[in-house]
């Protein structure tokens, strides 16, 4: 673990005060990458939170280990059946089986969030080589229970559904007391890490430690295509790079990614939000771990400026 500075109070109270105004709970954590020994920000960056889809970035990280190991074509071709056709983005909302190699499963699982391209390389790779990662790295708070087909299985025997439930159906049934009550959305009965964990991960992929070189490029040229600009990309302004992945459960809101300033300097920031709200849409929690990360951001650069 890096030896820090401890987070000012002002600099904590007003990035919790981001949130609040949102109507959420904020945990984050943000550092300099390549820098083990400096200030960092936290807020709540040690507590357990729900990973949601933010888990697909260990799942890459496992996908660009096996292909620079051999033990994965990328170029190989592979059928996403209607096995995975979940319903979503991507091939898991296709009305029809599709052949696809390899590494354009990897960019749809990154870029679009695409559960089924998610599910069909973890499936590939195995639950021991993403687990691998996590253990190589000592992402103590980190646990996976695994897939995204796990996770719905979840969700749909928490609301008395069988095998062969609608989830949409058992959602629009469920009441909001069920929903909060859902395992998929306590951190400890779910796949979970903390902000902390997960900025060691990605500062392990920017700083080539998480596998080889290439491989960790790989990754990175990847996650810097994600297509969604509503969270972390919309607190900074258009000359900072974002290469970053979102997560999204019923009151989770998530993103965590590594920003790119003009000056070269590059920072690890990971956010999760607990909304007071089950709506669909909140945009205001959604703009806030853009100005919660810039806000952290910024502290960062002006104590080593």
């Amino acid at each position: 673990m890096s030896t820090v500075a401890a987070t000012a109070p002002e600099t904590t109270a007003s990035i919790a005060e981001i949130f609040a105004d949102a109507g959420a709970t904020g945990f984050l954590h943000a550092r300099e990458i390549g820098v083990d020994v400096g200030p960092e920000v936290t807020v709540g960056a040690d507590e357990p939170v729900v990973l949601a889809s933010v888990f697909k970035i260990l799942v890459l990280t496992a996908f660009v280990r096996a292909a620079a190991d051999g033990e994965l074509d990328p170029t190989e071709r592979t059928t996403v059946t209607a096995r995975y056709r979940i319903g979503g983005v991507g091939t898991a909302g296709f009305a029809d089986d599709v052949e696809v190699s390899w590494r354009d499963l990897a960019l749809n699982m990154m870029t679009m969030s695409d559960n089924a391209a998610t599910d069909v390389i973890y499936h590939r790779l195995g639950a021991e080589a993403v687990n691998r990662v996590i253990a190589d790295l000592k992402l103590r708070g980190t646990r996976l229970i695994g897939c995204c087909e796990d996770l719905f299985a979840s969700v749909i025997a928490d609301l008395g559904g069988a095998a062969d439930s609608d989830l949409d159906d058992l959602f629009t049934e469920a009441t909001a007391e069920q929903i909060l009550a859902l395992d998929a959305v306590q951190p400890l009965r779910t796949s979970h890490s903390t902000p902390r964990d997960v900025t060691t991960l990605l500062n392990a992929l920017w700083t080539d430690t998480a596998a080889s070189a290439e491989a960790c490029r790989q990754a990175r040229d990847i996650m810097a295509l994600q297509i969604w600009p509503h969270r972390l990309t919309s607190g900074f302004p258009g000359e900072v790079r974002i290469a970053a992945k979102t997560g999204t459960l019923p009151s989770w809101r998530n993103e965590a990614g590594v920003v790119t300033y003009p000056d070269g300097r590059q920072y690890a920031v990971a956010v999760f939000t607990r909304a007071d709200s089950l709506v669909d849409r909140q945009p205001l929690v959604d703009a806030s771990i853009g100005r919660a990360a810039f806000a952290a951001v910024e502290h960062l650069r002006a104590q080593t400026a």
